[in-house]
């Protein structure tokens, strides 16, 4: 009984506690040059409504009406801490970290939850995952230098597609498949790397020689996972009209001619190596090489459009390394 309760209070001071209390540090015990202006934003920016950034629309909402509830709240209740939290930001601020946040630890309960499913031994090991899942809510909270309003709900999403893709390749019930195709579908109202979904699918379903025997089950169930992303995506373009429907803009030469951009390529390409050489099976590994190689369109864009810099472009690439090398794949064909 004494066990059980120790692993209940260990398991919700490392899942829960540690990461919110790393998550707080990274908005209110650090400052970039990203935050200064959002610090001194009381509702959301009218730029979040216009170009690209009007597909977003759930974490557009959210950061509308939870600054709008948030500041009703202290305004007509706790005035008395008005002085305090004007110092440390904005009441736009100060709804951002929540809406993170709690989208950040329900990411971190579904983090660990992935690495229960199918585990290999070492990852067993309760003290090695605990060190695993530390090592990714490190990526997580790090990238946080770029406070945006829809990372944290993205990253949610996707771990959650994530969880649903391995729960079917492990037992295949029908309803994970369709729950995965709803969360896609949700998830690109989130942001667009919910097509990252799409690539950790294939990445762990698809396989040549099926396909060269005529067996066309993983292709069938692949096309409907792009379809639930395309029925999203191309539905937000014909009701949101926006001028620029694809990119704010080409950043491919300033990618690679500034040196802030450039750390931020090499930052990415040595998280994604890091996960590769912890993977000590060959399943794994040839998962995340298809993986990468399923991603390389999101690689091209975040290149031609993206910013190195805002390093949280590389984060669901190094998760699902994480993830991948933590899992079992032995009836993967790896001829």
């Amino acid at each position: 009984m004494l066990k059980k309760n120790d692993e209940k209070i260990n398991g919700f001071l490392f899942i829960i506690v540690l990461p919110l209390l790393l998550f707080a540090m990274a908005y209110y015990g650090f400052e970039s040059s990203y935050v200064l202006w959002i610090k001194s934003t009381e509702k959301a920016p009218d730029f979040l409504f216009e170009s690209v950034y009007a597909y977003r629309v759930i974490p557009n909402f959210l950061s509308v009406h939870v600054t709008e509830i948030f500041t009703s709240i202290i305004e007509n209740h706790f005035s008395f801490l008005k002085t305090f939290l004007s110092k440390s930001g904005s009441y736009f601020y100060h709804s951002t970290f929540i809406i993170n946040v709690f989208f950040f630890i329900l990411s971190s309960i579904i983090l660990d939850r992935i690495l229960k499913l199918r585990p290999i031994e070492l990852v067993v090991n309760t003290q090695v995952r605990r060190l695993v899942h530390l090592i990714a809510i490190f990526f997580m909270v790090i990238v946080q230098y770029v406070p945006t309003n829809c990372d944290s709900i993205a990253v949610f999403f996707y771990l959650w597609g994530i969880f649903l893709t391995l729960k079917y390749f492990h037992e295949r019930k029908v309803i994970s498949f369709v729950g995965l195709c709803i969360i896609i579908f949700i998830s690109t109202f989130v942001r667009e790397t919910a097509c990252l979904n799409i690539a950790f699918f294939a990445a762990v379903f698809f396989d040549w020689n099926e396909v060269k025997n005529k067996n066309y089950i993983v292709i069938k169930d692949i096309v409907w996972i792009i379809v639930s992303f395309c029925l999203a995506y191309i539905g937000l373009r014909l009701v949101v009209h926006q001028k620029a429907s694809f990119m704010e803009g080409i950043y491919i030469l300033k990618n690679f001619t500034s040196p802030y951009n450039l750390a931020g390529l090499i930052f990415g390409l040595i998280g994604i190596y890091f996960t590769y050489q912890l993977s000590s099976e060959k399943n794994s590994q040839l998962v995340l090489k298809k993986y990468l190689f399923f991603s390389l369109p999101y690689l091209f864009m975040i290149t031609l459009v993206g910013l190195f810099w805002e390093t949280r472009l590389f984060l669901p690439l190094i998760i699902s390394g994480i993830v991948i090398i933590s899992q079992k794949f032995k009836n993967i064909n790896i001829e």
